[in-house]
């Protein structure tokens, strides 16, 4: 089954603060000991989101104005820490569909490619004032333009990079290695029915 071309994201979204978010605190370890991704969602940012016995802390994915939002703007270095697969797998699950950041660790990077996430760089200035938006008007539509490399919100826009891999599989529709090889299962089969070592 061909994967979607991903030439924009367009929605709304939601700035948390930060630099340096480690994988750990965007799922906490303890959340990891399950057979499947189904249901990390839940756990995205548990700990910064809630106090020992449960109760909400004051946080940005807590603030019922951002609910809803699909684009996760965030400081340098996001994503760093341990390379698990678990934290961009609780950002999907969550209904993120996107994160803008001034940098990324590269393995959450890949990872969250992998998944059909873009994850754009931008500069420290354009996030701030996209952030002020933001909190201005948490409804505020946002749209990153994968093709063009661009960020568009309100009458506003600025550049953003991402590295040429990413950005080249994300519009060919060939993001997901895993999806590519099973796409190619006939392929497989049949090159090894003709190599003698293959047989019975």
């Amino acid at each position: 089954m061909p994967l979607d071309k991903i030439t924009s994201v367009v929605a709304r979204g939601v700035h948390v603060p930060g630099s340096d978010i480690d994988t750990d605190r965007i799922i906490p370890a303890r959340f990891m000991k399950c057979v499947t991704f189904d249901g990390l969602g839940q756990y995205l940012f548990y700990d910064t989101r809630h106090e020992m016995d449960g109760t909400l802390k004051e946080h940005p994915l807590n603030d019922p104005r951002f609910t809803g939002a699909g684009i996760i703007v965030a400081g340098i270095n996001f994503g760093c820490g341990s390379s698990r697969e678990h934290a961009p797998q609780a950002i999907h699950k969550a209904g993120f569909k996107a994160v803008i950041a001034q940098s990324f660790a590269e393995i959450f990077f890949g990872n969250c490619a992998t998944l059909g996430i873009p994850c754009v760089m931008a500069t420290a200035g354009d996030i701030e004032v996209l952030a002020e938006a933001i909190e201005a008007d948490p409804s505020v539509e946002i749209t990153i333009d994968v093709e063009k490399c661009e960020v568009r919100y309100g009458d506003k826009s600025f550049s953003v990079t991402i590295p040429d891999t990413a950005r080249e599989a994300f519009l060919a529709g060939t993001w997901d290695p895993i999806g590519e090889l099973l796409d190619g299962a006939d392929a497989v089969t049949a090159t090894a029915s003709h190599l003698p070592y293959m047989g019975a």
